[in-house]
């Protein structure tokens, strides 16, 4: 009786190993596979400030960054380098997801 228990304990053994392995391989797919999907895909077409960007800006930063506004001297939102050097930090008044990855977008580009 005990060599049936000490047969059974090593196949036991054997399967939870085999299993262990299986699973293991398992996670390093998945975890390739769900690294590539958080990915962002790169954007086909080249983002462009004047008719993509601007127009976001004018709607939401208007009309202090623009032209004749409080602070259009120290940020003036109607220039690219400006939107450039703030980077992200433009999400604090940009809440919108599709405008946020357009602006990111462009931003990548650089």
């Amino acid at each position: 009786m005990r060599r049936d228990v000490v047969v059974f304990a090593l196949a036991l053994t054997f399967i939870c190993y085999g299993c262990g392995r299986l699973n293991a391989g398992t996670r390093a797919a998945a975890s390739r596979t769900a690294s590539t999907a958080e990915k962002p895909a790169p954007s086909a077409a080249k983002v462009d400030f004047s008719s993509q960007i601007k127009p976001i800006l004018e709607a939401k930063c208007q009309p202090c960054h623009f032209s004749g506004g409080k602070v259009y001297d120290k940020m003036p939102f109607d220039r690219p380098e400006t939107i450039k050097t703030l980077g992200t930090k433009l999400f604090t008044r940009i809440k919108d997801e599709n405008e946020r990855r357009l602006i990111s977008d462009f931003l990548a580009q650089q």
